[in-house]
């Protein structure tokens, strides 16, 4: 039998967790604290993913409001922080190079229904059998279309129409610089680099007390300084004087391209990878904190509602965004009251100092966002999968990175998801999973029969879910007789979870894969 032990409970309660009585005045000050911090964070980034997505970065503030204010004050994870996120940025792109500015926002109402509906009708869970290999799969592809695309912004340049097209014009952009003929092009590389040198120095060698401070603040600052120093005329970034002219909802006629079956596509393309980054932002949030779960359909149908409001104001799509919100948890937030203030912010900031956001560099920017894509590359990821799993995820992880380069975010994610079909071959004799519940004293009894897929993900997926906070475990693993890699990965975080909380989990006749999850969970230090 294995079993995982609980930690000691901690001294002091922790005001995260339901039901702990906290001071509201201590509320206040902590998110209020954490607010500040998820508004330095995110300007710098809803402006450039919004120069990314070839549209104004006041696009990119409107969607930064609404995604506080509003997805805020309704979303299902409350420590979540949604916006315009760099996983949409390429698919926005080329939507309006392709279709124009005025089909964004008809796409996004059309989107934003669709998630509706989804969360009405309990959808949410079915984001969660997404194969792990694909979601990360998704977004390395996102991160190397990011890189190259931005890189050419870097040389005060747009980038050019595809990923390929970009990749192989990054030689001649570093053999066309001039050592001994310095313009435009050579001193934006120059901030750019700038840029680069100081978020991620900021980042390493940050002193404790100022930890909180973003470095891709600390980046855009030190770029933009040093274009006012050097005094040269390269692109800066261009916002309205009034954030309330950067409003452009959709003219009626605009409505008519719903008849457009690219509009339809692209629209349902939108609400899947939106819904499965934001599905896939709030498990990562979840494991941050041992507070409240995310309530997947409610978060869903916040998404919606928020990405209907950025379409009638003709701003990007948002989603709940990793970065922002690991911001929010790590400065101590404890209610969703952090990312309301933080829309606050945003909208007082470019309310009344439009004119700062005017003397930031383009290829300040760029560089942050080359960083970020950088990120999403996470070849660690491929590893876990291959050490845990075998060669299959990585090959499925591989071909969806490969396809949304070479094609788009839609067709990558479709090979991916059929890649993760082979995955059944060998369990087509019994794919099916019985679950059966019972109470056992003071403790919750599961039993399984059959086989784990991420077909039957979500019938496991909420029965884990509905054992009670607290309660001790045990589950009866000898009639299960084998378990995929995405099944595989949820009963992981379940695991830790568990275990984070102080909660008994025994588990018998295990073999296999369970077997090792629930030995290396135990170990875990």
């Amino acid at each position: 039998m294995a079993s995982i032990a609980p930690q000691a409970a901690p001294a002091a309660a922790d005001p995260g967790r339901p039901g702990v009585s906290v001071p509201s005045v201590k509320f206040l000050g902590r998110d209020l604290t954490a607010s500040i911090v998820v508004f330095l964070v995110a300007m710098p980034l809803c402006m450039g993913i919004a120069i990314a997505s070839g549209v104004p970065a006041e696009k990119g503030l409107i969607t930064g409001i609404i995604g506080g204010i509003v997805v805020g004050a309704l979303a299902g994870s409350p420590l979540q922080v949604s916006g315009p996120a760099a996983g949409l940025a390429v698919i926005v792109y080329e939507l309006v190079r392709d279709q124009g500015l005025s089909a964004l926002g008809p796409i996004l109402v059309l989107a934003g229904l669709v998630q509706v509906a989804a969360g009405v009708f309990r959808l949410g869970g079915w984001f969660k059998a997404i194969s792990p290999a694909v979601v990360h799969g998704m977004l390395a592809g996102i991160g190397v279309l990011i890189v190259v695309g931005q890189f050419h912004v870097l040389f005060d340049h747009r980038p050019l129409p595809s990923g390929l097209q970009n990749l192989a014009a990054m030689p001649g952009r570093m053999l066309g610089l001039s050592a001994t003929n310095w313009q435009a092009t050579e001193f934006a590389f120059a901030i750019a680099l700038v840029t680069i040198a100081a978020m991620l120095g900021w980042e390493k060698f940050r002193p404790a007390a100022l930890r909180l401070m973003p470095g891709a603040l600390v980046g855009v600052v030190a770029g933009t300084l040093l274009s006012l120093v050097l005094g040269v005329d390269i692109a800066r970034v261009t916002v309205p004087d009034s954030i309330v002219g950067a409003i452009t909802p959709p003219t009626a006629e605009s409505f008519a391209r719903w008849l457009d079956p690219a509009i339809l596509a692209s629209a349902v393309a939108i609400a899947f990878i939106a819904s499965a980054e934001t599905l896939l932002s709030a498990a990562a949030v979840d494991k941050m904190h041992d507070g409240v779960r995310t309530d997947y359909n409610k978060e869903l149908r916040a998404q919606g509602i928020g990405n209907l409001l950025c379409g009638f104001a003709g701003s990007l799509p948002m989603t709940g965004v990793i970065v922002r919100s690991s911001a929010n948890v790590q400065a101590g937030a404890i209610t969703r009251l952090s990312a309301i203030l933080h829309g606050v912010w945003i909208l007082a900031f470019v309310a009344a100092l439009p004119f700062v956001l005017t003397q930031i560099p383009m290829a300040a920017l760029g560089a942050i966002l080359v960083v970020t894509g950088w990120r999403l590359v996470s070849l660690k990821h491929a590893t876990h999968l291959f050490r845990d799993y075998g060669v299959l995820p990585v090959v499925i992880w591989g071909a969806t990175l490969a396809m949304v380069v070479a094609t788009d975010l839609l067709t990558g994610v479709l090979v991916g998801i059929g890649l993760t079909m082979l995955e059944l071959v060998p369990h087509l004799r019994r794919l099916r999973l019985r679950v059966f519940e019972a109470s056992e004293g003071d403790a919750h009894s599961i039993t399984l029969d059959g086989t784990a897929t991420f077909v039957t993900l979500p019938k496991l997926s909420d029965t884990l879910d509905r054992v009670p906070h607290g309660t001790p475990v045990r589950i009866d693993a000898s009639r299960l007789d084998a378990v995929d890699h995405t099944s595989a990965e949820m009963l992981r975080d379940w695991f830790q979870r568990r275990r984070a909380s102080g909660t008994r989990v025994e588990i018998t006749g295990a073999r296999g894969r369970i077997a090792t999850l629930a030995e290396g969970t135990r170990d875990q230090k």
